[in-house]
């Protein structure tokens, strides 16, 4: 390992843990997808990392990474349009107040 990726790697891992946090933590539906989206930039840099070599990037670990940034982003559009659809129909995005309503 070089000394690029000893630096990569824990900010790979702090970035993994800030979006567990916000998953965990927040109420807000909109905060719950920005953690969701800061989690899998984490796990894209730790796939970049670890695909590292001396003569650049493999090319293997650049085609997962871009495969996960498009499903990802696919994933972010879909939740935001459900969070807008729950938004214009109960008037909220705050998952407390959603759980008490009736279904």
């Amino acid at each position: 390992m070089n000394e690029l990726s000893q630096l990569y790697i824990p900010a790979s891992i702090l970035l993994i843990v800030m979006g567990l946090y916000c998953m965990a933590t927040k109420r807000d539906l909109i905060k719950i997808v920005l953690g969701l989206e800061i989690m899998t930039s984490g796990v894209n840099l730790n796939l970049i990392v670890m695909g590292l070599r001396s003569n650049g990037v493999d090319a293997l670990a650049q085609s997962i990474t871009l495969i996960s940034m498009t499903i990802g982003a696919c994933v972010a559009a879909v939740a935001l349009a459900i969070i807008l659809n729950v938004f214009r129909h109960y008037g909220t995005t705050d998952t407390k107040r959603l759980r008490r309503l009736k279904w």
